[in-house]
């Protein structure tokens, strides 16, 4: 039985996503950071608070709304409370991260670089500038205007848009809205000058054309305010019978586009007859997240800020690196069948599960191919292979999660860009959204069937692979390809619950087996003999997870965690949690990687996983967790977990405070990240 302590046993999950939010926001901001990747961080920070507000916020207010006041489900704090907090720490943040942006603008122009208004366009820059705008921006611009009589049609999702005041010389005002759509350039870059580099948002290029968009309009005054507004991204599926699954998510995302404003944000120098003119235009009511920002919004943009030829602005890139003994230029399959090999990217070039698939697709002795699919690169080698291989004769069998959040569009044009080429497409289990990461494929060979695969912590994504750090194990092991194999039968069979012997699957046996791993190191150490856990996820918020971990901790067992974003857990508290220690890195790529060790008497079990531990990832989620039992590659993974741990520059210490101090002592700098690509490095030789 767990004891309650008087201090708190969890922190709030979305408190802790905030601490997390403010720990990109510490990127952009450290002048050790090349000045356009800080502003590129600046435009994470912006999306991740965006999709926040969309998802989170959105379900506490539900919450707040159904009555439920949400104490049991908000770690301790009333729905409405929590709404205000994140109100505030919102605000706060925006303020920071203004703040930071002007530092970064004063930085560039020391470097001959200017972001320049509308009101310092120069001479020389007008027809260029007026030119843009003709060829550019006029021919698809969308412009509302505004009548007292008529609501204003449902502003699209994050979308920014220039609130428009014109002061007619009758007297009255005419209001307008004029989008600033994702097809337009943020930035466009102007023509250089003395040596100097002139970058204008889209935002002011068209307030410098104000007058060629309104030139109708008999105004003696015009002025401009950006305004952004943020709906409840939750789907809503239809119950209709007639509708396929495909149909019913496809018809949901387009409803998204009317889903209720939970957050808005505006110009703080708009003025108040503007402001209430939109606000009850709209029907922002006060219950929802009102946010004073700057002059522009949408800063997410800023993630694609350009390079403008200043490599020495930006990360060095690396060049992604060769797994020792595994070629591109030889059959993958015939290395892999006589030992496990482990891709590490982005140190690693994800070039080898191209190969993999690639092979498949073109070896007549391939007959099926077996994926999950939960998000692809906008133009797709993976999609390319499977659809090759599917028109090469072979039996391609595809589970597609088109449920995977925003990219719920994209993935359905892959799924039907499949069917049509005669993949067979399987789009999950009902209820539980599909999130592990494997792909198992079956070749003849001497008259019987022999299996390989590869099992990933990360989708199989091209883009995503260049600056997110994931594992992915390849392996003909035939115990964990029959497991794996298991899992593709339960899609189809989804009443039937298989047993595994080796991989640990959700919904039905994640949290026992880890309880019962955890158990194991508990009765080690209580027997006198060694007893740790190494865990490194993105999020750990499951409170019967925090627990188990609670028990260990007050039974002796050193915890060692990373854990980059939500830590619902409290670290270094007597009697409670004593024996946990939680760092945080964030840094140039995304740490990306599910990383579990358990000592085991000193003989280590390891495994990757696709899972957090989440209650969605554990209970609602199909996922894998692999054991690792090729020597050199636990080996490999404990190393690259000690040179995470021993992260003195970009680690950050997650405790009861929430201050996301860095974690700083005098030993020699270890930056986990520059220190694995030379870990790796060195292997090869």
């Amino acid at each position: 039985m767990i004891k309650k302590s008087k201090v708190n046993t969890y922190i709030n999950r979305e408190l802790s996503w905030l601490q997390f939010n403010e720990r990109v926001l510490q990127e952009a901001s450290d002048e050790t950071v090349p000045l356009i990747e800080r502003l590129r961080f600046l435009g994470i920070f912006s999306n991740n608070l965006d999709e926040f507000f969309k998802v989170r916020y959105a379900t506490v207010k539900r919450i707040d709304e159904a009555g439920r006041g949400g104490k049991s489900e908000l770690g301790g704090i009333k729905a409405s409370q929590l709404l205000e907090i994140i109100t505030q720490i919102a605000i706060k943040h925006q303020s920071a991260s203004l703040e930071i942006l002007s530092s970064i603008h004063s930085k560039l122009k020391k470097e001959h670089i200017y972001i320049i208004s509308e009101n310092q366009i120069t001479k020389k820059q007008h027809d260029f500038v007026k030119n843009y705008f003709i060829q550019n921006i006029s021919p698809a611009l969308v412009t509302i205007i505004l009548d007292d009589e008529i609501s204003i049609p449902n502003l699209k999702d994050s979308a920014a848009y220039l609130a428009v005041n014109m002061a007619l010389n009758s007297g009255k005002n005419r209001y307008a809205l004029v989008e600033i759509s994702k097809t337009m350039e943020r930035f466009v870059v102007l023509p250089n000058e003395d040596n100097k580099q002139y970058v204008i948002l889209v935002d002011d290029l068209l307030r410098y054309c104000l007058h060629d968009i309104f030139n109708i309009f008999d105004y003696k005054s015009i002025t401009a305010h950006m305004i952004k507004i943020t709906r409840d991204a939750e789907l809503d599926l239809e119950s209709d019978l007639s509708k396929s699954f495909m149909e019913k998510i496809s018809d949901s995302v387009k409803d998204r586009q009317d889903g209720e404003p939970i957050r808005f944000v505006y110009d703080k120098t708009i003025d108040e007859k503007t402001l209430h003119f939109l606000m009850e235009k709209m029907g922002i009511e006060t219950s929802d997240s009102i946010i004073p920002g700057g002059r522009y919004h949408n800063r997410r943009d800023y993630m694609s800020f350009p390079s403008l030829g200043r490599a020495d602005l930006l990360y060095e890139k690396i060049q992604p690196l060769p797994i020792k003994g595994l070629s591109l230029e030889t059959s993958i399959f015939e290395a892999i069948a006589k030992k496990d090999y482990l891709q590490y990217t982005p140190y690693h070039t994800f070039a080898y599960t191209v190969k993999f698939l690639r092979e498949a697709a073109l070896d007549p002795n391939v007959k099926t191919i077996k994926i999950t699919i939960y998000r692809l690169a906008q133009i797709s080698q993976v999609a390319s292979s499977l659809i090759n291989a599917a028109i090469n004769g072979k039996k391609v069998t595809v589970s597609m999660e088109i449920q995977a959040r925003f990219d719920e569009q994209a993935n359905i044009e892959y799924a039907e860009q499949m069917q049509r080429e005669g993949v067979q497409l399987i789009f999950g289990v009902q209820g539980l959204k599909v999130h592990s990461k494997m792909c198992i494929v079956e070749r003849e060979e001497n008259n019987r069937i022999v299996r390989y695969g590869f099992i990933s912590t990360g989708n199989f994504n091209e883009s995503t692979a260049k600056v997110y750090t994931d594992y992915t194990l390849f392996t003909a092991n035939p115990k964990i390809l029959k497991d794996i194999n298991k899992i593709f039968s339960f899609f189809s069979v989804n009443y039937k619950i298989y047993r595994y012997k080796h991989i640990i699957t959700s919904p039905h046996y994640t949290r026992n087996v880890f309880f019962n791993l955890i158990d194991q190191e508990i009765a080690n150490k209580l027997e006198g003999k060694p007893a740790y856990i190494h865990l490194k996820m993105n999020s750990i918020s499951s409170y019967k997870m925090i627990d188990k971990l609670y028990e260990a901790s007050r039974a002796g067992v050193q915890i060692r965690m990373v854990v980059r974003g939500i830590c619902c857990l409290v670290p270094g508290i007597p009697n409670m949690s004593e024996n946990i220690e939680v760092i945080s890195i964030i840094d140039k790529f995304l740490e990306h990687t599910r990383l579990y060790t358990f000592c085991n008497d000193n003989k280590p079990k390891v495994y990757i996983s696709s899972a957090d531990w989440m209650t969605r990832n554990i209970e609602n989620r199909v996922e894998v967790s692999c054991p690792i039992y090729d020597e050199e590659i636990k080996a490999e993974l404990i190393d690259t977990f000690e040179i995470c741990w021993n992260d003195n520059v970009k680690a950050r210490i997650l405790d009861k405070t929430q201050k996301n101090k860095y974690k700083k002592n005098n030993k020699p700098r270890i930056r986990t990240q520059f220190e694995t690509y030379e870990y790796y490095k060195n292997k090869l030789h």
